[in-house]
């Protein structure tokens, strides 16, 4: 289950948790009443709609904190365990898809709450979100189309080594270099990306119209939902597709070149700093499943 806005959603909670340690589980506290503005920033709920959605995103978070975390924890524990070794595109790929198998029942569980909240939803929330859509479209353009190929090279390679450096600390300029030549030979292109994007959106709004249209009954919302969320990650585009599977393929070497490159320090540094995150999430756990203190 991949479908749009539940992946982002999901997508924004993870990259909370790559804030660094100081800030985890602060952040994590914070996570309902930042994930209730995100949402209700593209749904825009009614007053009447409102509870139910706050609900509903508390209780998401109640689930995810006690049984999901717990996974996350030992997954960077594994992580750690092996980072500070040379590594290889294969093993990169198998850590890509048992990160994916753990973002799993959290979005499918986003998901199933998600369809509970259709029928309250109308035409008001559907101008909404494509209004949400087009202006997100619209700094995707402004963030990685820009009209000169130098300057998008620049910015992707700025957004690039962030990246990088959130996990190894300050990257030297020849690991930068390695970084600058395996984004200037990938197969990335943000064009493709934006049509795949404006057609999966198009068809999101198509499918929660239909559902409510037809005033589809829960088991119904739910399969359509799931049905979209597998085209959403699969898409129907065979074109499309296997540009996807070259960009996997190139990624993984990608990230193995760029992480052999790093020094022992710069492993050190990161195995520490995702043995930190994985302490703070059971912290987390720890704090939600303790019995409660009596007065």
């Amino acid at each position: 289950m991949r479908l749009s806005l539940t992946k982002t959603f999901i997508i924004g909670v993870t990259l909370v948790l790559l804030s660094g340690c100081s800030a985890l589980r602060l952040s994590y506290e914070n996570g309902p009443t930042l994930a209730w503005w995100w949402l209700d920033g593209y749904a825009d709920f009614s007053r009447e709609q409102s509870p139910q959605a706050r609900r509903a995103v508390d209780q998401w978070f109640g689930w995810h904190r006690t049984t999901q975390l717990p996974g996350y924890a030992t997954l960077l524990a594994g992580v750690a365990a092996q980072i500070t070794e040379p590594t290889t595109p294969a093993q990169v790929c198998r850590w890509q898809a048992r990160v994916r198998e753990h973002l799993e029942p959290a979005l499918d569980r986003a998901l199933v709450q998600g369809a509970d909240l259709l029928p309250g939803l109308g035409d008001a929330q559907w101008r909404h979100l494509e209004q949400r859509y087009a202006k997100g479209n619209a700094k995707l353009r402004d963030e990685h189309l820009q009209a000169q190929p130098d300057e998008r090279l620049k910015a992707t390679l700025r957004r690039t080594v962030e990246r990088f450096e959130t996990v190894y600390g300050r990257l030297d300029e020849p690991q930068r270099r390695v970084i600058a030549a395996g984004l200037a030979a990938s197969p990335f292109d943000a064009e493709a990306w934006l049509v795949e994007r404006q057609r999966r959106q198009r068809e999101t709004l198509q499918v929660l119209r239909r559902l409510n249209a037809e005033r589809a009954d829960r088991d119904a919302r739910i399969a359509a939902l799931r049905a979209l969320a597998e085209r959403t990650e699969s898409s129907p585009v065979p074109a499309y597709r296997a540009y996807q599977q070259r960009l996997a393929d190139h990624n993984c070497v990608f990230a193995a070149q760029v992480h052999n490159a790093t020094t022992a320090a710069q492993r050190q540094a990161a195995r520490d700093k995702l043995r930190g995150w994985e302490e703070d999430l059971r912290a987390l756990v720890a704090a939600a499943t303790a019995p409660a203190t009596v007065p």
